[in-house]
């Protein structure tokens, strides 16, 4: 199968666009990692994430706002011969950003993300109380490098 590594940007920015999930890794101050899943948007060039106020992930965010991000897609399993395991092999499409996150602390701009999120994942706006706003953490991931990869894919 056929792998590369991508070095045009856009291309890397619509793998993260098509991606449902994307996994966060962070390290807390004694350099112990924590990778968590997360619904996200990216939207003007950042990476934004939603979740409650407080709990691990925040407490390692406050502490070393450092974070990779991975995002998949395309994946496909294949073979050259069905007989053979060390032909067998997943097609995929995929990149990996670095960058720091940055807590969002104004409301209406907390709205603003919510919404775009929703749109992603229920295709429409909606209509937030403020308590719920007050109560989700936003943030976002200011990208500073993106790698990129395909196997099994010509283009």
């Amino acid at each position: 199968m056929i792998r590369r590594n991508l070095t045009n940007k856009q291309e890397m920015e619509s793998i993260i666009g098509k991606s449902e999930i994307c996994h966060v890794g962070m390290c807390d101050l004694q350099c112990n990692p924590y990778v968590v899943p997360f619904n996200f948007v990216f939207y003007e060039g950042y990476i934004y994430l939603h979740s409650a106020m407080e709990g691990k992930k925040i407490d390692i965010l406050k502490q070393n706002n450092k974070v990779s991000a991975v995002f998949s897609i395309d994946h496909q399993i294949g073979y050259r011969d069905e007989e053979v395991a060390c032909s067998w092999g997943m097609r995929y499409r995929s990149v990996m950003a670095y960058g720091k996150a940055e807590f969002i602390d104004d409301y209406d701009k907390k709205v603003e993300v919510l919404n775009c999120i929703m749109k992603k994942y229920a295709g429409r706006e909606f209509t937030f109380g403020k308590p719920a706003v007050m109560n989700v953490n936003i943030y976002r991931i200011a990208i500073e490098e993106m790698t990129g990869r395909v196997y099994g894919y010509t283009l």
